[in-house]
């Protein structure tokens, strides 16, 4: 079953910042959010939103992790990053 997605966020001055550094852009953002492919919850009020995504030239695989406080309204983005560590953060069974 697909997580709901999030609709009412903002993201945080620290989150943006990562963005760049890590060339990621806000509308990798949106659509993750719009659209999670999995979610996990870390603790209360804290969940990551994570989809398995093709990146680079050649491509390969990589998640995309979104750390968002979801106890508020709207959500806020903490940070966001890739990593290639898939199934060190993939959860088959959710």
């Amino acid at each position: 079953m697909k997580p709901d997605p999030v609709a009412h966020y903002v993201i945080s001055e620290h989150a943006l910042f990562e963005l760049k550094r890590r060339a990621v852009t806000e509308e990798a953002v949106r659509l993750v959010l719009g659209s999670p492919e999995q979610r996990i919850d870390v603790r209360p009020g804290r969940a990551v939103f994570q989809p398995r995504v093709a990146l680079g030239e050649p491509a390969r695989m990589y998640l995309l992790r979104e750390l968002v406080d979801v106890d508020r309204e709207p959500a806020e983005v903490v940070t966001v990053y890739r990593t290639s560590k898939i199934l060190k953060y993939w959860r088959e069974e959710l």
